[in-house]
């Protein structure tokens, strides 16, 4: 069962130890090309990011990527991206697994999260890593599940309301995505709609979105997400034309939040089965965002 970065986390206050002088350890801001090594750490962990999400999201908040170093070795990760003044959402909190139970993690976490400053801060956890986020300050919001697997294809053509996104939909679909999304992420979006490899697909009823989705390349298969949709009929439509796109051998993989139901009846009706689970958590009130457009998730590193 792939696994998110938490957990490899270490959190632990006990697990904590300062660096000695002989062996200085740093944490400082990560380029988007720094950041390629963290992607290859998450992919041997079969964590399946998407080939080129960090083209996309490093420029939401360039700040807000962290790596731990002694001299020129690369040892621990983390992000934590302001997407605005009250939202920011923690990821790819990772040390290398050769490096493991000398407290580099708490360090660069230490180091690193006071970049959110008083932002509510969102992440997913596995089940066993719940515990510590609680002494950390967060508080488990709701599951979200992992499904995956080779989709069954209706063999009938999308209906006229799916369009591939072009340029002339971009600020629609940002504003769509708001309702979604605790916060604005308008430049996210529009890089994520029009990057290499990512197919979009809105829907369109009466003018209005009403809907949108995005499948990509992954390390494994394909992944869709976000999936929004103003109903089950319009996230259906979506689904089977993204998975339309890719080799009808390819493997899909999309995250899902466990109270919405009709998501998962749409999953499992199209042969995909849970692989894995995580605890969407927050410190503080858990932010506003229109709940039951939610079909997917974007990612679980990405928020």
């Amino acid at each position: 069962m792939p696994q998110h970065p938490e957990a490899h986390s270490e959190v632990h206050p006990e697990a904590h130890r300062e660096p000695g002088a002989a062996d200085t350890f740093t944490v400082t801001t990560a380029t988007s090309h720094d950041w390629q090594k963290v992607v290859r750490w998450a992919t041997d962990e079969q964590w399946n990011p998407g080939r080129d999400d960090t083209a996309s999201f490093h420029p939401t908040d360039p700040a807000g990527f962290f790596l731990g170093r002694r001299g020129d070795t690369t040892l621990s990760s983390l992000s934590i991206v302001n997407y605005s003044a009250e939202y920011a959402f923690l990821g790819y909190y990772l040390v290398h697994p050769d490096h493991r139970g000398q407290g580099l993690g708490l360090a660069t976490w230490r180091a690193a999260f006071p970049h959110a400053g008083a932002r509510t801060v969102g992440l997913d956890a596995v089940p066993a890593q719940q515990a510590t986020y609680k002494r950390a300050g967060f508080t488990p919001a709701y599951d979200t599940l992992r499904y995956g697997g080779r989709p069954a294809r209706p063999g009938t053509p999308p209906p006229p309301e799916v369009v591939p996104v072009t340029g002339a939909h971009l600020d629609a679909l940002a504003g769509y995505d708001r309702r979604c999304f605790p916060a604005d992420r308008s430049g996210f979006v529009t890089r994520w709609l029009t990057a290499a490899g990512h197919t979009a697909r809105a829907y369109v009823r009466n003018g209005e979105i009403a809907g949108y989705g995005v499948i990509r390349p992954a390390h494994t298969g394909h992944r869709i997400g976000p999936l929004f949709a103003d109903t089950p009929q319009a996230a259906e439509a979506l689904f089977d034309a993204l998975t339309a796109t890719v080799d009808p051998a390819a493997e899909v993989f999309l995250d899902i939040p466990e109270p919405r139901r009709a998501a998962h009846s749409l999953a499992t009706a199209r042969g995909l089965v849970p692989t894995s689970h995580t605890v969407r958590m927050y410190t503080g009130p858990a932010p506003s965002e229109d709940q039951p457009r939610t079909y997917a998730v974007t990612s679980l590193e990405l928020g």
